[in-house]
Order: C-alpha cells, then sequence, then structure tokens
C-alpha cells in the first residue's frame, strides 16, 4: 500500500489525514483520523448531465462496525437506511461544500463519508474536513478547501468536546462552524438563550481554528493535489442574449420589483420570455435561456437593494411581513395547536401528549436514548403551487424538522416537571419564505395552547444577503451588500444567505445558516443578529397577544399522568414473572401504560380515573408502613396466639391475643372470626418487615368483656 500521512493538533488533539491507494478508482480520497473517529471520504465525478441544476450528491455512510458491535434488530443484522443522524451530518456537509463549485457545472459529482470508526468525537465537523481534502486533492474543479470545527461553551470555551463532556456538562451554547478565508459559509448552533455577543464570540473562536485547519490543507492540496480538470459549461445559444436584452430588459423592473409578495409577477415575465425564445429561436437552448433569465433576476434584485434600498415585494430592509398566530380552534381532538402567519408564509402546528412510554427508542452509531421531545415537519407540494409525490419524509423536511426542534427544546419542562412524550407536527401548507421558522413560531402556539409549562415563547426569523465584490473608488471597499430581515421567495432563491435565528425574549436557542456565495464575513454576520432580534421581538409581540402563557390545564383529551415512587428492590414485585403482575394491573384498571424506570420511578397513563386506581393498587403492594398508621383490618386467619388482620392489598399483620382488648382474652375465637371488619393500629414493623398490629390502640372500646369458658388444662406426664 501506498500511503502519505499529515497530521494537525486541534483541540488537544491529533488530526491526521491519510493518503493511500485503498479506494484508488476514486478522482480522490483520504481517510481522516480525529481521536477515535476514523473517516473515510471519497470524491468521484461523472460524466455530463442534462439538466438545469448542478448534479451534487453527498452520502454519509454509517456502518455498525464502526461501534466494535454487531447492531440492527434480531432479523436485520446489517444496516438499513440512513439514520436521522447520518441525514442531518450529511446536510452539513453538502451544505459546507456545494456554495464552493461552479454552479453552472453539469456533470455528476458525489461525495461518500463512510464511518470506520466512532470513538467518544462527533463526526460532523471531522466529516466536512475530510470532504474537503478528498475533493482538494482530486482532479474535480472546485473552490476549496473548507474547513469545520465545533466549539462549545459552559463555564469556558472548549474546542471540539467529545460526546461524554457533552452529555455531562451543562452546555449554554454548542456549535458547528465551517468556512475559509476569514469567512463563514456554514453555521449550526444549539443553545440556551445565549446572547448574541455569546455567537458571535464563538464564531471568532472558530474562525480561527478554522484557518490553522486551511492552512493546513492548503499545503496538503499544494503537495499531492492533481491538476482539476477543465469542464465543459455550456454556453447560451448564440443571439440568447442579444433577444433578451432587446425584448424583456425593457420591462423587467416592473415585474422584479412590482411590490407583489412572491414569484407571480417574476413567473409572469418569465412565461413571455420563454414564449418569446421558443418564436424567434425554435432550435436554441431552452435550458440556457432559463439560465440567462435568472442571472438577470439575481443580478436586478441585487443592484436594486445595495443600490436604491429596494426590494422585490416594496417593504423596507428591516420590515417584517403582516403576521397573524391563533392559539387552538382547528378540532377538538386535537391536544393543541396552533396557526402562524409571515405573510405568505402559513404553518399549522399540532400538538400530541402521551406517556413516557410512547418515547422515541434512539440506537444509532453515537447516539442512544429515549426521545421525549420530537418535532416533525411536512412540506407537500401544493404548499408551492406544485405537484409532485407524496408520502416520503426528504432530508429537506428532515433537516427543518430538526432545526425547529433544536429551536424548542432549551424550553421544553424537564421530565419530572411535565413527564409526557411531547410530538410537535409543523404542517407549511403555504410557502414563501422560511417554514422552518414558522415552525417554530407555530409550535410555541401549539404548546401553549396544549397547556404545556414551557419556559417561555420562541420565535425564529430568516435574514437574507445581497452582497457583490467591487472595488469602490470612493470608499476603497471590497464588498458592498444589504442584509434584508425576513426573506421572502425571490430573495430566498437568488441573495446569497440564509441566516434563521430562533429564541426567546431572553436569548438565542438555535442558529442555522446556509449560502450561495463562498463566505460571509463575521461583521455582516454580528449586523444581521442585531437585525434578527429586533424581528424575533416583534413575532413574539404577535404570539404572546394571542396566548399569553400555556393554558393552566393540559387538553381533557389528552391522557392523565401521575407520577410515583418505589424502591428500586421493589420493581420486581409490581413486574412480577414475566410481566404477570403489571400486566394483570392494566387488565383490571384499564390503564393506558405503566413505565417503571431503573430507579424507581413510575408513570402511570389513563384516562377516567384509571391511572389513579393503577396507583392504588401498586401503592398497596410496595408501600412502607409506619408504627400509628390506622387501618380498618380483615380478619383472614385465627391462631392460638392471635389473628392474621389484612390491611392492603398485598400486606397483612398480626394481632397478638395481648392486643386483642384492654382485657385479659383467654381465647381469640371468642372475640374474632375471620371475615371480620376490625380498626388496628400498626404497634411496630420488625426488621424484618413483619408488621405488628393491635386493636386495643386502634379503640380500647371496641370489644367489651366476654364470659368465656376457660382453657382446658393439659393433664400432667411426669417424665423418668
Amino acid at each position: 500500500m501506498n500511503k502519505k500521512q499529515y497530521s494537525l493538533e486541534v483541540g488537544g488533539k491529533i488530526l491526521s489525514a491519510e493518503f493511500n491507494d485503498l479506494a484508488d478508482q476514486t478522482n480522490g480520497s483520504v481517510i481522516l483520523r480525529y481521536g477515535g473517529a476514523t473517516i473515510l471520504a471519497t470524491a468521484v465525478m461523472g460524466d455530463l448531465k442534462d439538466g438545469d441544476f448542478f448534479p451534487l450528491t453527498v452520502d454519509f455512510e454509517e456502518r455498525f462496525y464502526a461501534t466494535g458491535r454487531i447492531l440492527g434488530s434480531r432479523f436485520m443484522r446489517r444496516e438499513g437506511r440512513p439514520s436521522t443522524e447520518a441525514i442531518l451530518s450529511g446536510r452539513i456537509v453538502d451544505r459546507t461544500i456545494r456554495p464552493l463549485f461552479n454552479q453552472k457545472m453539469r456533470n455528476e459529482v458525489q461525495v461518500i463519508i463512510t464511518t470506520l470508526s466512532i470513538g467518544q468525537e462527533d463526526p460532523d465537523a471531522v466529516s466536512v474536513i475530510a470532504a474537503s481534502l478528498a475533493l482538494g486533492v482530486s482532479d474535480i474543479p472546485w473552490n476549496g478547501p473548507a474547513s469545520a470545527v465545533r466549539v462549545a461553551k459552559n463555564s469556558e470555551w472548549l474546542i471540539n468536546p467529545e460526546y461524554k463532556t457533552r452529555e455531562e456538562v451543562a452546555l449554554s451554547l454548542d456549535m458547528i462552524a465551517c468556512g475559509k478565508d476569514g469567512m463563514i459559509n456554514m453555521i449550526e448552533v444549539a443553545s440556551k438563550e445565549v446572547s448574541e455577543g455569546t455567537v458571535n464570540e464563538g464564531l471568532t473562536l472558530a474562525s480561527a481554528e478554522i484557518e490553522k485547519i486551511q492552512a493546513w490543507q492548503i499545503k496538503i492540496v499544494s503537495e499531492i493535489g492533481k491538476e482539476k480538470t477543465i469542464v465543459a459549461i455550456k454556453e447560451p445559444t448564440p443571439g440568447t442574449k442579444d433577444l433578451f436584452d432587446h425584448e424583456i430588459a425593457p420591462k423587467f423592473d416592473k415585474y422584479i420589483f412590482s411590490n407583489v409578495p412572491g414569484h407571480s409577477k417574476i413567473n409572469e415575465i418569465n412565461s413571455e420570455w420563454k414564449k418569446l425564445f421558443t418564436e424567434k429561436m425554435p432550435e436554441g437552448d431552452t435550458v440556457m435561456a432559463q439560465e440567462v433569465f435568472e442571472e438577470a433576476v439575481n443580478d436586478l434584485l441585487h443592484d436594486g437593494a445595495i443600490d436604491e434600498n429596494k426590494r422585490a415585494d416594496g417593504r423596507t430592509m428591516d420590515d417584517v411581513r403582516p403576521l397573524f398566530a391563533q392559539a387552538g380552534g382547528i378540532s377538538p381532538i386535537l391536544h393543541g395547536s396552533g396557526i402562524f402567519y409571515r405573510g405568505g408564509t402559513h404553518v399549522m402546528s399540532t400538538l400530541t401528549l402521551g406517556s413516557p412510554g410512547d418515547a422515541l427508542v434512539i440506537e444509532g452509531l453515537n447516539v442512544t436514548e429515549n426521545k421525549r421531545f420530537m418535532h416533525h415537519y411536512n412540506f407537500p407540494p401544493f404548499s408551492s403551487g406544485e405537484t409532485g409525490r407524496v408520502g416520503n419524509t426528504n432530508r429537506r423536511m428532515i433537516g427543518h424538522g430538526a432545526l425547529a426542534e433544536k429551536a424548542l427544546l432549551p424550553v421544553i419542562p424537564e421530565k419530572d416537571k411535565f413527564p409526557y412524550t411531547i410530538r410537535l407536527v409543523s404542517e407549511a401548507f403555504a410557502s414563501n419564505g422560511s417554514t422552518s421558522m414558522g415552525s417554530v413560531c407555530g409550535s410555541t402556539i401549539a404548546l401553549m395552547d396544549g397547556g404545556v409549562p414551557i419556559k417561555a415563547p420562541v420565535a425564529g426569523i430568516a435574514s437574507g444577503l445581497m452582497m457583490r465584490k467591487v472595488r469602490n473608488s470612493k470608499t476603497g471597499a471590497e464588498l458592498e451588500y444589504k442584509v434584508l430581515t425576513d426573506i421572502q421567495g425571490p430573495e430566498d432563491h437568488h441573495g446569497d444567505m440564509d441566516f434563521k435565528v430562533a429564541g426567546t425574549r431572553n436569548g438565542i436557542t438555535a442558529v442555522q445558516m446556509d449560502v450561495k456565495v463562498g463566505g460571509i464575513p463575521l461583521k455582516i454576520l454580528s449586523e444581521a443578529f442585531v437585525k434578527a432580534q429586533s424581528a424575533r421581538y416583534r413575532i413574539l409581540d404577535v404570539i404572546e397577544k394571542e396566548i399569553a402563557k400555556p393554558r393552566a390545564k393540559i387538553s381533557q383529551n389528552a391522557p392523565e399522568i401521575i407520577v410515583m415512587k418505589i424502591k428500586p428492590e421493589q420493581i420486581g414485585l409490581v413486574i412480577g414473572s414475566g410481566g404477570k403482575t403489571i400486566n394483570e394491573i392494566r387488565d383490571i384498571t384499564h390503564v393506558e401504560d405503566i413505565t417503571i424506570e431503573d430507579d424507581g420511578s413510575i408513570f402511570i397513563t389513563g384516562k377516567n380515573e384509571t391511572a389513579q386506581k393503577a396507583k392504588e393498587i401498586i401503592y398497596g403492594m410496595t408501600r412502607e408502613y409506619m408504627p400509628g398508621e390506622k387501618f380498618d383490618g380483615e380478619v383472614t386467619r385465627l391462631m392460638d396466639f392471635g389473628a392474621f388482620v389484612k390491611i392492603g392489598d398485598n400486606a397483612e399483620g398480626l394481632v397478638h391475643v395481648s392486643e386483642i382488648a384492654p382485657f385479659r382474652v383467654e381465647r381469640v375465637t371468642t372475640y374474632l372470626k375471620e371475615g371480620d371488619k376490625i380498626p388496628v393500629i400498626v404497634k411496630e414493623v420488625d426488621d424484618k418487615g413483619r408488621i405488628n398490629l393491635s386493636i386495643k390502640g386502634a379503640n380500647p372500646d371496641f370489644f367489651t368483656k366476654r364470659e368465656e369458658v376457660p382453657l382446658a388444662k393439659k393433664p400432667f406426664t411426669k417424665r423418668f
């Protein structure tokens, strides 16, 4: 095997890149190691494809052997479809490398990330670097490298913290940042209501680490990188641009800046252009004709925003579109619901509450948990006025759902305060810019409508950017730009940045940024955070006007959950052999679910007092009796020395003959018989758990003295 290795210290650990001939049929490959994580990244470029977009595919392949365990189900001991975690990791790589390709390329490019081993290190940031190196040393045209790092904060800043550290330490912020040349081109942030200043501080730290990794990558590529292939870039049919400039361009402005939201006016002039081109140039390339149109829209939107402070729908740079919020009122069956409008983006979110047993069990390569809070996102084709296939959950839906879930998680109450499993579903019923942030707002309303005691309402907003590189003779500036608050369709499609920020009035809970350019300077991001905060407060004003706080009670349609605690050593008693006892309790009481955890916590879920009945049974089975407690007991057995009395479903104690009455009792049968109901008090519980009871202690007047036949004396027998 031929191989060459390079290494760099990052975050106190060695980042090692090995280039060998293991996957020598690829255009480029690398094995990247960091701590216990080993990643194989490969890049392959295929043939030229027909189409109107750059065909890049990024696949993140999890391998069970990477954990050193045989995973899967009993009947399927091999990998299946990608997990949610794998899809999200793949999206991080895709969103980082995609802007650095020439978007006019039509050669298919596939990057595959394969996990060879998983330790305590999160593979996300490592995978970005691996993909960058595989592309960098290949002959595939690409404007890299790009680097990534994870930064987190508790009392101090941490670089690439391990899973164990992230679980054990109360992190206030967890961020992945990617970029190059002092700029950032991808951000993922999960945080607990931190300030904009804290996020900016984290980005500054991340940028410094990124530049260190960048220098390392540049050195590697300069030493072993292949010469880049020159790929064919299709050009419009001669005369296409002249036809557009002569016939369409003169009236273009009034359609692009029509003050009408969405794409309707742009589509109108686009239809006119398509018809004109077909008539005038029937043999021409229609795909490239559309490229001419899209570039013209792009340039005009940029020039209008930067030079004239104009936006397509007539708003100022900082305007938020009309807002609407509604709590409830959708269906009497739902446990909670919310409707949120922001301009032409309309989202309905629904809440369902379930038992702890309804939690999602995740057993992944690097995540094992019972997930009690879930947010799912749907984007049907009609939401954008299109037809299409339904029923499939695509990567976009998974990514948007995960972002909203991340934004809401910090305000979800702890399990000991609210033991329900919580599922939110956001339906994007109309889309004109950032349905993911609309889902955050709709879900906040649904949570409060359902009586979930969230810590604070959460809202989200998407900002955009129109930026161009220039050399301004007056200012010397190399960049001119305008940050746009609350981007709508054309600004999302043709803008340079999709910057989503969610949070409460106290701080940020989630950030996600995608770009269409090489990167965004930190100065612009800092400005965008300020504008996003102002917009977030305006949205929260509307939400809180509709529903100021969570309703006092959960929906009557939601199940009741009763929480109780037993000793861990009593768990077996409640479950019974093979689950016999707990199943009998379920059958008798008709509860929906009984969940028992290892620490003895029991969560009983039911409706119409069924949960209370189950609690009483379990309490009777496991309760510890204390001296002084009084009961109405039932005599179960008579003995010469006293009587056994049942005081609970699974407990009985002994009333000694001396404890029946305050006077001498010769025969127990004179006063008691099986089935009698009598008052008793617990006198003591010995070290073996045996309960001694007293009737006279409970009620000394319960028995009056009765005539008794003296006990016959046994004859004396002398022994020799």
